[in-house]
């Protein structure tokens, strides 16, 4: 960058300005163009002023040796004569008879030219604090800056604030090493609305190490009456650069000027011949700053911390800008975190990313490895598939090291191990709201169709429902769903109503495996299920088919079910994402109960009853068959609703997503509480997972299905910005922000209600659950 610096204490001296050549060189040897303008003398407490009707003239100085005095002045700059022909490139500052303020102006517009256009202005560093308002209305240090940012320029006012005069080398250069690393951080992270900042940096050893605050600043008054002393008028007055030392040691004593009341000589004047000087009570400041609250500039510098107030151009602070600042060691080439995003689907690729930089631009950095990060213990954010997550380094970085998955959740994504998580916690608690939106499901398992009934011997629900379908006329008998309880897009989900039909069923895979080979390439061939063993199955559930659904006449009368997305934060917080999507099947439905269908044909076809994306028509238009919830038609159909209330009807959207996360506060409570060992938690890990719910005819939603790292690429083209690049940003937000931006515990909670009163957080996410589960660091 290309900084101007000014000051308000003048060229390089020991007893008044002992800081600004450190600064400077510490800033060049940052590789920064620095180019320096200041007064000729000490020009403390004039704020943003300019002398007008004086002629500003400019001199020339050459540095010396750092915290020597050996810097000289000259009245020509250096090439102008033949002397200077030896040294013709050495540094060499402007010095001008006028104000702070001035030197910016002259800085900015009549020198330098040949360097580009200044980057930054920082004025500074002040010999003393500048904290709380009564410092800084008159600061010639904030007052240069000011004017820095009325000429339209990032500007910083630079203070140290020292509680000894005696000024080691050491710890003036430490000083100025923080300075410069803090100067280069705001300038790249410049706060939005801001036009200039105050820094105070305690002249501390160690302060290298000590918290940066963004600070307030203290609205403090003088309180012990006038800041001028009146003194003789036969007296010399101090030289300007000896007044300030004074000032400047009552300011290390914290002490209050003894108050001169010094009349003239005797005559016959009513009015008494006084000379006064400025001698302001310190005393008032400091008591103010004890007597202040923390979170203001003058408390922070008071224990020792560096203080960044954001200004605007009329002496105010900027509001909203809190909390504090770290510094990195390599601030240009590390970033907060680094993040490794690593998904076989590109769709899910593509959003990952885009919701990284949106979130958190330049302070992510990617990486293809672990291998990469500058130290194990770096912050790293891994989204990748499941088997090559590297769960040894978060398990062992348990603080820095977050993926997007939990080790262990097959109480919930596993379909025999969700029917017992539902099963074992309604049994305790059997007023849970999963007792009425979760259908009983009974689990077996099975090796070959000819042990079916050894497997049936327990599932009595099951037989029993299918004895009684033996006397039933069709119409009347009651279906039921099988589902592989390890598969996934649908495989092996068949429907049945007789004992026959379903050992039928499991004939048919096996007869299938033997032909594995000849099935092998015909892609739509959906019925014959090449690769469905039951034996490689081997663990199963049936479920009561719900029938009805929910059909709207506007969509043909398709069959829809609910895909939720629900993120899982920590141990344990639990977010169900506004954005839903309904996905419908591509045909019709027609009850298998219905005289317009056979048993094999209700059976085969399974386009009527599933709704999963990938046994759907692909000729239809996406728009077809994936929706938003939230653009499904407002009214339920009348015909099958006559006995919901008008209320309900007409808000029937608003009601289903209230009890969708009803129960799923329930359902992950459920698992997190009762199913242990199958669903572990963990501090450093958050998950996406697809819940879907399927409406029947009376719009109540039954919970289906929990699935792990589920398919958004059925979500398609049109509704990809809609939904899912909302759901990544939240997901960033509530799961990667929330982990490196803070480590406190999770709060408390129980199954709640989960309506979600709290209303939606980070990009549409509604907290539906928040649990203590004693897994913290």
């Amino acid at each position: 960058m290309h900084i101007l610096v000014v000051n308000d204490d003048g060229p390089p001296s020991n007893e008044s300005s002992p800081y600004i050549h450190s600064f400077v060189q510490t800033l060049q040897s940052a590789g920064h163009a620095v180019s320096v303008v200041l007064p000729h003398q000490q020009r403390s407490w004039i704020g943003k002023a300019h002398l007008i009707g004086a002629a500003v003239k400019p001199t020339y100085f050459r540095p010396g040796t750092l915290h020597n005095e050996d810097g000289t002045t000259h009245e020509y700059p250096r090439g102008s004569s033949a002397k200077d022909a030896d040294d013709p490139e050495g540094d060499e500052w402007i010095l001008i008879n006028s104000t702070p303020a001035s030197c910016v102006q002259v800085g900015l517009y009549h020198y330098f030219q040949d360097r580009g256009p200044v980057d930054l202005v920082v004025s500074g560093p002040n010999y003393g604090r500048n904290t709380t308002a009564l410092f800084a209305l008159s600061s010639g240090t904030i007052g240069a800056a000011m004017e820095g940012a009325a000429c339209g320029r990032r500007s910083i006012a630079l203070s140290y604030a020292f509680s000894s005069r005696n000024h080691d080398p050491v710890i003036i250069a430490e000083a100025s090493r923080h300075s410069v690393r803090v100067v280069e951080h705001l300038a790249k992270n410049w706060g939005e609305g801001v036009d200039l900042y105050s820094v105070n940096v305690p002249l501390e050893p160690g302060v290298g190490e000590s918290k940066i605050m963004y600070t307030d600043m203290l609205d403090n008054r003088w309180s012990s009456g006038s800041c001028f002393d009146a003194v003789d008028a036969e007296v010399p007055v101090e030289h300007p650069d000896q007044r300030e030392q004074t000032l400047r040691d009552q300011e290390e004593k914290l002490e209050e000027d003894p108050t001169a009341d010094v009349s003239a000589k005797p005559g016959k004047s009513r009015i008494p011949h006084k000379h006064f000087i400025w001698a302001p009570k310190f005393t008032d400041v400091y008591r103010s700053v004890e007597e202040s609250s923390p979170g203001n500039d003058g408390w922070t510098v008071k224990e020792g911390m560096t203080s960044v107030t954001p200004l605007k151009a009329n002496f105010m602070h900027t509001p909203g800008i809190k909390g504090e600042i770290k510094l990195s060691d390599n601030e240009e080439s590390e970033p907060a975190l680094y993040s490794i995003v690593d998904c076989d689907d590109p769709y899910v690729q593509e959003l990952v990313q885009q919701a990284l930089q949106s979130r958190l631009g330049g302070r992510c950095r990617a990486i293809s490895s672990i291998s990469d990060l500058p130290s194990p213990s770096t912050p790293v954010f891994q989204y990748r598939e499941y088997e090559r997550l590297d769960f040894e380094h978060a398990m062992m970085n348990p603080r820095t090291s977050l993926t997007n998955a939990y080790i262990i959740r097959k109480a919930l994504i596993r379909k025999h191990y969700l029917s017992n998580t539902v099963a074992n916690w309604v049994t305790k608690h059997p007023d849970s709201i999963l007792a009425t939106h979760v259908k009983v499901s009974v689990d077996f398992e099975l090796d070959y169709a000819e042990f079916l009934d050894d497997a049936l011997l327990e599932a009595y629900e099951l037989r029993e429902s299918l004895d009684k379908n033996e006397s039933r006329p069709d119409s009347e008998k009651e279906w039921w769903i099988l589902k592989p309880g390890m598969s996934d897009r649908g495989q092996g989900i068949r429907l049945f109503n007789s004992e026959d039909q379903l050992r039928e069923i499991f004939e048919e895979w096996e007869v299938d495996s033997d032909d594995e080979d000849n099935d092998e390439d015909d892609d739509n061939n959906q019925n014959t299920s090449s690769g469905v063993i039951t034996s490689q199955l081997r663990h199963f559930i049936a479920q009561p088919y719900i029938d009805l659904p929910l059909l709207f006449p506007s969509s043909n009368n398709r069959k829809f079910h609910i895909r939720t997305y629900v993120v899982a934060v920590g141990a344990l917080k639990v977010y169900v994402f506004k954005e839903m999507l309904a996905l419908f099947a591509s045909k019709p439905y027609i009850s298998p109960t219905s005289t317009e269908n056979s048993d094999q044909n209700a059976i085969d076809d399974l386009t009527r009853h599933l709704t999963n994306t990938c046994f759907q028509d692909n000729t239809l238009p996406e728009s077809e068959t994936v929706r938003r919830f939230w653009d499904l038609d407002d009214d339920l159909p009348t015909p099958a609703n006559t006995n919901i209330n008008t209320n309900t009807k007409t808000n029937w959207k608003e009601s289903t997503f209230t009890q969708i996360c009803s129960i799923t506060s329930s359902l992950f409570t459920a698992a997190s509480s009762g199913m242990l060992i199958h669903f572990q938690t963990l501090p450093n890990a958050f998950e996406i997972f697809g819940v879907d719910f399927l409406l029947d005819e009376t719009g109540k939603p039954w919970l289906l299905e929990v699935n792990a790292y589920p398919d958004f690429g059925q979500t398609g083209v049109e509704l990809k910005e809609r939904v899912l690049a909302g759901l990544f940003e939240g997901v960033v937000g509530v799961g990667v922000e929330g982990f490196f931006g803070s480590h406190s515990g999770n709060g408390q909670g129980g199954e709640g209600d989960g309506n979600g009163k709290e209303g939606e957080g980070d990009g549409g996410m509604r907290l539906v659950a928040e649990l203590e589960l004693g897994r913290g660091f």
